[in-house]
């Protein structure tokens, strides 16, 4: 019989949300009222059923429903007692505010933000952007122009705010695509002396003043449609020639006869040595070196990484629901099940891409297995009796 050194008393699935304290849900239910109307299928039970879905690939309630019902022995140690039907889950789906998830996800990154050694501030460096999801046009407004037949898609944006030494988004907010990237913006909160990278969609003259004065630096990329008045060039040394550095220039941005407050910025003009790309930056930053900002705009790939590895391993193809709650909650409960994993994968010794996590998290969801032990050394999770009398054998007599 296979024996696993790496035996556990819970199933993988149960060592997954108890990395949520209990104390979290409970006070959110409280404040959002989010079980006032439910006997049985709590917000407790909800969110682990999301999850549930999220880690097992789930693409219909169907699924969920029928695959909880069948692991219905092994679902006991992960404190789930009630196993709601088709229609109760998609009640809760579109009645239960998306609120609550919402808080429980900001919850749950402030609690293991102040508790993994490797998560301390060291820099407060952010990375702003959004990816849109395409939807039906009836649930969610989309952005862009129509089709020749005058139909249009809907869809969502997710606007993120992610400091670079983390893997976890800080700010996140759920809207139409058609919302504008600028008003998530203006919404930020950051301290003075941070730095915003962003790309060129996020266009407005008076927030760059007010980070300016609030004494918050900003990199983007020039907009073909600014209007600008050239004030000076700077000399670029030879060395800074070498790194790529074309042109280094003073500009002031706004329209002269219109009363939209003028921006001073610098503009730098960048050639990448590699691949010969050219590119051109604007920073509020007079006094680092241009190649230094050039090199500090790269980083905005790491907000491109996070949202590949959201839309790769998490379930946002298929939803399981047609209406803005129901979206809103997969949604979060997909962060909050990216984030358990992030924890595990930040804890362990051994480094492993997040999707193979992923994928031996849904192969082991119910399995024994103590997950921690099993993904430090997965090539000697089990082992096998040489003594043939402990082989499982059958008893076919009578």
């Amino acid at each position: 019989m296979n024996k696993s050194i790496h035996f556990a008393g819970q199933p993988t699935f149960a060592q997954l949300i108890r990395l949520i304290p209990k104390d979290v849900i409970a006070r959110h239910v409280s404040e959002c009222r989010s079980d006032y109307y439910y006997k049985k299928f709590t917000t407790g039970h909800h969110l682990n059923s999301m999850l549930f879905a999220c880690y097992g690939h789930c693409q219909s309630l169907r699924e969920v429903v029928s695959g909880m019902r069948a692991l219905e022995g092994r679902l006991q140690s992960c404190e789930i007692r009630y196993f709601p039907a088709r229609s109760t889950f998609s009640e809760a789906n579109g009645k239960r505010k998306d609120e609550v998830f919402e808080r429980i996800y900001q919850s749950l990154k402030q609690h293991w933000d102040s508790f993994l050694p490797d998560s301390r501030p060291r820099e407060r460096l952010y990375l702003l952007d959004s990816t849109t999801i395409k939807l039906f046009q009836e649930i969610f407004k989309g952005s862009g122009l129509s089709k020749a037949d005058g139909r249009r898609k809907g869809g969502l944006k997710v606007h993120m705010a992610v400091r670079t030494d983390q893997t976890m988004p800080s700010m996140v907010h759920i809207s139409q695509a058609a919302f504008n990237d600028v008003t998530f913006a203006k919404q930020l909160s950051l301290p003075a002396g941070s730095t915003v990278i962003m790309d060129r969609g996020y266009r407005d003259y008076k927030m760059f003043n007010d980070w300016t004065a609030t004494g918050i630096r900003w990199i983007t990329r020039m907009h073909p449609h600014t209007y600008f008045k050239k004030v000076r060039s700077h000399l670029v040394d030879q060395s800074q020639k070498e790194l790529g550095v074309q042109r280094d220039e003073s500009l002031q941005l706004g329209f002269p006869l219109k009363k939209i407050p003028k921006v001073s910025v610098r503009r730098i003009w960048f050639k990448d040595p590699q691949t010969k790309k050219c590119f051109q930056f604007m920073t509020n930053d007079f006094q680092s070196n241009p190649a230094f900002i050039a090199q500090l705009y790269k980083k905005r790939w790491g907000i491109e990484l996070l949202f590949k590895r959201l839309k790769q391993n998490m379930p946002l193809q298929y939803f399981l629901g047609d209406n803005q709650n129901a979206i809103k909650i997969q949604i979060w409960c997909a962060l909050i099940a990216d984030l358990l994993l992030q924890v595990v994968q930040r804890q362990l010794k051994r480094k492993w891409a997040f999707s193979n996590i992923v994928s031996l998290v849904r192969l082991h969801l119910f399995n024994y297995l103590n997950l921690y032990s099993f993904l430090e050394n997965p090539e000697t999770a089990l082992i096998y009796s040489r003594r043939p009398d402990q082989q499982l054998k059958f008893n076919l007599s009578g």
